[in-house]
């Protein structure tokens, strides 16, 4: 067919067809306006294909066989190690074997119109899509354009790297086969989840950071995690920097590492190496720079956006472009985007009905209020890792009168979970007002600890009361009366 211009007009254009587009999408239709999604990729995006649901998916096996190996009864009964290829198999089924057409469906389904392309800004409400299917899409909102578009990983710079093909999290979360030897740079979530993951599936595994592991969670906690992982058999090299690559004859690869602490340099040869340094929005090739918006000092682009996900800073200051997600450069976060996500969907539906004029009360349903007081994450490792709000440190620096209890965790219900059980907590105290601003958890299966003091959290329930909160017996969450106790209640 001959490619045709076609034109379109709906309430609201969303660039980005991930859980964050899906549901800004839902709650405008909810709402009773139109709405166009714009996706080059797969619908349902880069936490269903490619990072939250694959990674876990290789994660949950090995997990539940360790589990086992510590419970005296069942640690006999357990006489195989994990079977690499249903592994695998079981992630291929998490993904849909990376067909997105349950999400096409749902899209169908709910009154959402999907068009497959590149889209990009080309003026106050206008997108223009180059369609996968050759035609040019012109698309005017009524409303609001939504920016949705995720984010995308650093490439530090080291000499080497951009002539050789490594791996990122997508190339790991999606391998067909599992390496004999596997190089894993940094030191965040998703490089020491993968480490363990491929670790547990019989990989050597060699865990470089440039600083410490999983250096935004308190030391007690993440240390837990370091323990974890070299019990597992990966090496793990902390305050250590690549300084090159290469690949050799075979296909291996060669990295040359600094030790920061001692000064030694040395290398260390794998089959793969996965580059997992953080990532930042992606925001190229999105038309902003007509807008005005332009990154500075040769830094990635980032937004600066309301507490409704509306952008500042656009010529003319005009309240129709939004960012919600990884996009807005906040937190990167799928089930955070997602509150984010249906907070800009209902703020657009409430400005486009007259509804609601500047910006919303702090906690009402249109504020992402939660984004600077109670954002929950967990790393997926074994031990696990779950915390919320502020650290000791971040509270003091805001500006509060804090202070901090920890403990091991150490009551009946872990006792009984598994042999040899360790954890930690603590929990970030306001003195003024006595309430909790954050908390961290880390130890096998904490993270559905980590919702309760969410809700602490964001409902800043008084210590005092909170004490009536009596954890069933005998379970983990016995650790909050412990914690509660050493506090002086």
């Amino acid at each position: 067919m001959t490619p045709q211009a076609v034109d379109r007009e709906f309430d609201v254009v969303i660039i980005g067809a991930g859980a964050v587009g899906e549901n800004v999408a839902g709650r405008v239709v909810r709402g009773g306006l139109t709405a166009a999604v714009v996706e080059a990729e797969l619908v349902g995006g880069e936490c269903s294909y490619w990072a939250c649901i694959p990674s876990k998916a290789l994660l949950r096996p090995g997990t539940a066989l360790h589990g086992a190996q510590t419970v005296p009864g069942a640690a006999e009964a357990v006489t195989r190690t994990l079977d690499s290829a249903a592994v695998l198999k079981r992630r291929d089924y998490f993904t849909a074997n990376w067909q997105d057409h349950n999400g096409v469906k749902w899209l169908e389904e709910t009154g959402i119109e999907l068009i497959r392309g590149h889209g990009w800004l080309t003026g106050t409400r206008t997108v223009e899509v180059a369609g996968l299917d050759g035609n040019t899409y012109q698309l005017k909102a009524r409303h609001a354009v939504v920016l949705a578009t995720g984010s995308t990983p650093n490439q530090p710079p080291i000499p080497g790297l951009a002539d050789v093909q490594v791996w990122g999290t997508r190339e790991a979360t999606s391998a067909r086969e599992v390496p004999e030897r596997l190089a894993v740079l940094g030191g965040g979530v998703a490089g020491t989840e993968l480490a363990q993951a491929f670790a547990r599936l019989g990989t050597d595994v060699t865990l470089v950071a440039r600083s410490g592991l999983l250096g935004s969670f308190p030391a007690e906690a993440s240390r837990l995690v370091a323990a974890g992982l070299r019990a597992d058999g990966v090496t793990v090299r902390v305050n250590t920097s690549a300084h090159g690559i290469h690949e050799n004859d075979d296909g291996t690869f060669t990295l040359a590492l600094h030790d920061r602490a001692t000064g030694e340099n040395s290398t260390v040869t794998a089959e793969k190496v996965l580059v997992s340094t953080g990532r930042h929005p992606a925001l190229e090739g999105l038309g902003l720079e007509s807008l005005g918006l332009e990154a500075q000092d040769g830094h990635p682009l980032r937004l600066s956006t309301d507490t409704t996900g509306l952008v500042h800073g656009t010529e003319g200051g005009q309240a129709w472009l939004y960012a919600a997600g990884d996009a807005a450069g906040r937190n990167y976060f799928t089930h955070q985007g997602k509150y984010e996500a249906r907070a800009t969907g209902d703020a657009i539906v409430a400005r486009a009905k007259g509804s609601l004029e500047g910006t919303p009360e702090p906690w009402s349903s249109l504020a992402q209020t939660a984004n600077q007081h109670a954002v929950p994450s967990v790393v997926f490792t074994d031990p696990e890792l779950a915390a919320v709000g502020r650290t000791v440190e971040q509270a003091k620096v805001d500006g509060y009168n804090a202070s901090s209890v920890e403990l091991p965790i150490e009551v009946s219900g872990s006792a009984l979970h598994s042999e040899h059980y360790e954890g930690w907590a603590q929990l970030v105290v306001d003195e003024d007002r006595r309430v909790i601003l954050g908390a961290t958890f880390a130890g096998p299966d904490v993270a559905e600890l980590l919702h309760a003091a969410t809700i602490a959290v964001v409902g800043e329930v008084p210590l005092d009361r909170l004490w009536h909160a009596v954890p069933s017996f005998p379970t983990i969450s016995e650790v909050w009366l412990r914690l509660l106790e050493k506090y002086g209640l």
